[in-house]
């Protein structure tokens, strides 16, 4: 063992969840990555294998390993409940208690102390017991019971992390990156073989028995637990795509005399960006002759309900395989995408109606492969990938017509939905010239698709990354100024100002001259202003509140923003009728009256100039 190390703690049989809550508290305080390191290594080594594991996944704020489908189904209303039951404190006390830091465990712990056992006695095993009951509990009075049964055990420091772990939200600063370096420091396993095998079998408990044997280059792929996804640059014009990939290549080569541009060109290859779902697809043989299909979102939620016809389709591919691609709404009339906004309506949906089915049908464009039989292929080139990609996809995209799921045929007449591949190899071209790639963005963007991909063929997938590698040529539509109509407390660390703001364009055909704007609601957003300038904000609002309902509150329409997007879509959420999608401010306008922000008539230019707008009725 290295100098300075605690020998490994053999007095306790036992490990408490105290110990764990005060730990957390530890990393909490500081804001040191090094100091964060070396307290997770300590602590882990003080404990038996078996609870080191358990406690490796929970400070990364995950009760269940990537590859237990199990999920929790508790949310903070519950949570609520049960602190509220257990202070005996009323609600105007805990939304005071939640506003003083934030954080509802935080809250919990301050209104349980005095009334919650002093002397912690929870074992890390208890608590795994209580999570897995959780999970499987039916209904919200089984998993309240539940809930009260594991809290009345708990210390008011115990209770705030064991409600931060039930929120997925621990606010300690500890990523599950830095708990990977912790696992090797503790034991003297290389970084790079724990991060790979925690990759690869997507199960912290399992990567630190490995690593505490001593055996943790022997990890092998496991699916059904998702990869990270590589990420694009984004480049906002043809010129600098090319002087940027230009740069990569050359680092690539490693060369210390520069590369001329279209000689890089020549290594790239061309995709059309689409508008969807970006979806990995995991599939493997079963042995009744099907397989079993999964589909993930890049926040690596489980997309496999919302898509029925999808599994079906694949479930007829015989041989363990990982894709990456895009789930669209498809037109297989034309064999092109519809716009993002006919995919919306599929999206939260546990159950999906026949109509609906018909109506939006879907398919999963693929341009990526990172697994097939038992060979991994995350270091191979992207040429090599896509010459894999490209055979497997010749012989198993025919077969992935049928989406009539036999086990739900009375909930769904899937007979009636269109019948066309649901997998479907993205086109992909070498690029020859600048020229040749400003042509590429005009054609991606006439096919209703939001612009061009551009990646290195000699590039390998790093799950995660994003770096010049792959970089993305999109559009960048008008900003628009706007005017806060409502404000509401954010959350965490902006839990005590006002920093979510909803804004409004001017209705001009339904103004009055003398009379004051009519305004109507497009959209909310919360990023892209400064610490100070939120606080300076607050106070401004505070100051010009017309209605205060607490959490949230509307004001007077005096503050101009400017606001970008990626696009306008019809919603019957807001007044406009329009929403914008993924709303960002770029600045405070304080030289802008409110009488000349956008109009309701200039949202409506915009929606119409789109190219992949919904055909109108």
């Amino acid at each position: 063992m290295a100098p300075g190390r605690p020998e490994r703690c053999t007095l306790f049989a036992v490990s408490l969840f105290l110990q764990f809550a005060e730990v957390a508290d530890a990393l909490a305080a500081t804001t040191k990555k090094l100091e964060k390191r070396a307290l997770i290594a300590t602590y882990l080594q003080t404990l038996p294998v078996e609870d080191a594991g358990r406690a490796a996944l929970w400070l990364c704020g995950t009760p269940f390993p990537e590859t237990d489908v199990r999920v929790l189904n508790v949310g903070g209303s519950l949570l609520s409940k049960a602190i509220l039951q257990l202070s005996g404190a009323g609600q105007e006390a805990l939304s005071e208690a939640y506003r003083r830091s934030g954080d509802l465990g935080a809250a919990a712990a301050d209104l349980l102390y005095g009334r919650a056992p002093a002397r912690g006695s929870l074992t890390l095993a208890d608590v795994e017991a209580a999570l897995a009951a959780l999970a499987a509990a039916r209904g919200p009075d089984a998993k309240l019971r539940l809930l009260l049964d594991l809290l009345a055990r708990a210390t008011p420091e115990e209770a705030k992390y064991l409600i931060k772990l039930i929120t997925g939200d621990m606010r300690t600063g500890v990523k599950q990156a830095l708990v990977e370096e912790a696992i090797a420091e503790a034991w003297s396993a290389p970084v790079a073989d724990v991060r790979r095998g925690d990759m690869l079998l997507g199960s912290l408990p399992e990567v630190v028995a490995l690593a505490a044997a001593g055996r943790i280059g022997d990890a092998r792929m496991k699916l059904f637990h998702p990869l990270g996804f590589m990420l694009a640059s984004p480049v906002p014009s043809v010129e600098e795509a090319i002087a940027r990939f230009t740069e990569e290549v050359a680092a690539e080569r490693e060369q210390g005399a520069p590369i001329v541009a279209e000689t890089a060109l020549r290594e790239v290859q061309l995709e059309d960006k689409f508008d969807g779902i970006r979806a990995q697809l995991h599939a493997a043989p079963e042995p009744d002759g099907r397989s079993r299909v999964a589909l993930y979102s890049r926040n690596r939620e489980d997309l496999s309900e919302s898509f029925p016809e999808l599994v079906e389709a694949f479930s007829s591919i015989a041989e363990p395989a990982i894709l990456d691609g895009e789930i669209l709404a498809w037109n297989p009339a034309d064999s092109r995408a519809l716009p993002f906004s006919v995919l919306q309506q599929r999206l939260g949906r546990k159950r999906v109606s026949a109509e609906m089915l018909r109506e939006v049908p879907v398919a999963l464009v693929v341009f990526d492969i990172l697994y097939r039989g038992d060979q991994l292929l995350l270091t191979e080139p992207l040429a090599q990938r896509r010459s894999v990609l490209e055979d497997f996809c010749s012989r198993w995209c025919p077969f992935t017509e049928s989406t009539l799921v036999r086990a739900q045929s009375d909930l769904f007449n899937l007979q009636q939905a269109p019948s066309f591949p649901r997998l479907i190899l993205a086109s992909a071209t070498r690029l020859a010239s600048a020229a040749q790639l400003a042509d590429a963005y005009l054609g991606a963007r006439s096919r209703g698709n939001e612009g061009v991909m551009i990646k290195s063929l000699g590039s390998a997938y790093q799950p995660g990354r994003r770096g010049l590698a792959w970089l993305k040529l999109k559009r960048e539509l008008a900003t628009l100024d706007v005017v806060v109509t409502g404000v509401e407390f954010g959350n965490g660390r902006r839990a005590q100002v006002l920093s979510d703001y909803t804004f409004a364009v001017r209705d001009t055909s339904a103004e009055n001259p003398g009379a004051p704007p009519t305004l109507r609601n497009i959209g909310k957003a919360y990023s892209g202003l400064t610490d100070q300038e939120i606080a300076d904000l607050t106070a401004f609002f505070r100051a010009h509140t017309l209605e205060d309902y607490g959490h949230f509150r509307t004001v007077e329409p005096l503050v101009v923003l400017e606001v970008a997007f990626n696009n306008v879509m019809r919603s019957t959420r807001h007044s406009s009728g329009f929403a914008l999608r993924f709303p960002r401010i770029l600045r405070l306008r304080t030289d802008k009256p409110v009488g000349e922000i956008d109009t309701l008539r200039r949202v409506e230019e915009i929606y119409a100039s789109q190219p992949d707008k919904p055909v109108e009725a």
